[in-house]
Formats: structure tokens, C-alpha cells, sequence
């Protein structure tokens, strides 16, 4: 089973970010992540940018993740 350290892990490894944080019960996990490289995105586009850091974990390992991400402005005024 995956805890929400690995996926937390996994998000670090492969997209620069200034925070993540991830609970979860193994099944389904909830992230908040804020990354420069959400800048001038799209809420879409910026899941779409996790789930490619995410890769095929996200079929095999991960069943469910709920996102908030930020824009390092964002989350500074939030």
C-alpha cells in the first residue's frame, strides 16, 4: 500500500516545489502543492503538470488524489 509519504515523495522528485503536503489513507490521498511551474496555468493544467510528475503511479499505485495547488503567490496571500 502506498502512504502519503511516497506520494509526497514521488511529487518532490519530479516537479520543483516550494511546499507539498499529502494525507491519505492509502487508497485515496489529498495534496496541496505549490510550485513556480504552476505560473500562468490553468487549474487544469496544473494537475495535468502533477499528474505527469506522477507519471503511471497514477494507474498503478495511486486510485485517487484530490489536488489544491498554488502558484507560490497564491499561496503567500492565501
Amino acid at each position: 500500500m502506498v502512504t502519503p509519504e511516497q506520494v509526497k515523495s514521488y511529487i518532490q522528485q519530479n516537479l520543483a516545489c516550494d511546499h507539498v503536503d499529502v494525507t491519505g489513507d492509502g487508497h485515496h490521498f489529498e495534496a496541496v502543492i505549490v510550485s513556480s511551474e504552476f505560473r500562468g496555468k490553468s487549474r487544469v493544467q496544473q494537475h495535468q503538470v502533477v499528474y505527469r510528475a506522477l507519471g503511471d503511479r497514477m494507474r498503478e499505485e495511486i486510485h485517487a488524489l484530490s489536488m489544491k495547488t498554488f502558484t507560490p503567490e497564491d499561496w503567500a496571500v492565501r
